[in-house]
């Protein structure tokens, strides 16, 4: 039984991050699949892919007005497709099998399931609102640049804070400039075009927090590699105060009002919940993390 938990517990970036419904639902189920195909030849790739046409196919489903059948196999095939979101990176860390490509598509794969989402909604409001048709492609395509800001920081603050974790579980927290290098290295191909496109997410990333940036510069000049177990400690605390606001862009967060949402056949709501509610929660999230590090930054100097 330990070494199952022992197996489990790796296969996660870290039990500080997952929110009570991963914890419960998404990764031990993740795990259970991810554990069953280990040795199949199955790699993370090829489930991310499969994970993006589920979720694709979540978004048609939501198209049909007045259809519950439709949208309760919407809802289960989005499920399915955060549960291979899952088991993709729980694979990749049970067989240390990784790719420069395949973690930039699992970054992605949500991102394109909302995408098609949002295009399903905007068709279906023309058909039920003919005469409003000229409103709901521009909400889809501001829902569309909201859900990617959303995503970006919300990716970019659990990364951060695993990087406060250890050098191991925060080893994916990349600067632009290291993306960069890397990307210019590389050979004209594929990968390299997805890295470089990776370097442009990153820093629109770094744009965002500027004090944040001061500080992680402050902390390699004095710490260089080491930074102190207890300043870690004091990082996490803070940062572990917001993941409950955070926790509202997560996929968790925003599909149990999504679910309601199209369950009652009311999508235009969810263009409003989405471009007020939690761009309104992204900037309260964004604002008091500057001011946390400004804080950290403060200390330092004194």
């Amino acid at each position: 039984m330990s070494d199952i938990k022992s197996e489990y517990e790796s296969s996660l970036k870290s039990i500080e991050t997952e929110n009570k419904i991963d914890r419960m639902f998404y990764r031990p189920l993740g795990f259970i699949i991810a554990k069953s195909l280990k040795n199949t030849g199955i790699t993370p790739n090829m489930v991310t892919i499969l994970s993006i046409f589920v979720g694709l196919g979540a978004g048609i489903l939501f198209y049909f007005p007045h259809h519950l059948t439709f949208t309760i196999y919407g809802i289960l095939c989005l499920i399915c497709a955060n549960i291979l979101d899952c088991v993709d990176g729980q694979l990749a860390r049970l067989t240390g099998i990784k790719s420069e490509i395949g973690r930039i598509l699992d970054g992605f794969a949500g991102d394109l399931w909302f995408f098609c989402i949002y295009v399903s909604f905007a068709l279906r409001l023309i058909h039920e609102y003919p005469q409003w048709w000229y409103l709901f492609f521009p909400l889809a395509i501001l829902s569309g640049f909201s859900h990617q800001a959303q995503a970006a920081m919300t990716d970019y603050y659990k990364t951060l804070h695993l990087f406060f974790v250890s050098k191991e579980t925060g080893k994916e927290f990349e600067s632009y400039e290291q993306v960069k290098a890397r990307c210019e290295k590389m050979k004209p191909g594929i990968v390299k075009f997805f890295t470089c496109g990776y370097a442009t997410y990153t820093r629109n990333q770094e744009k965002f927090t500027p004090k944040l940036q001061q500080l992680l510069q402050a902390l390699k000049n004095k710490y260089h590699d080491n930074i102190p177990e207890n300043l870690r400690i004091a990082f996490r605390k803070k940062s572990r105060y917001l993941m409950r606001y955070i926790d509202f862009l997560t996929f968790n967060g925003r599909t149990i009002v999504l679910f309601i949402i199209v369950l009652t056949g009311q999508v235009w709501a969810y263009f409003a919940y989405e471009i007020i509610i939690l761009n309104g929660i992204l900037i309260y999230v964004v604002k008091r993390h500057e001011k946390m590090c400004a804080n950290f930054l403060k200390k330092m100097n004194e």
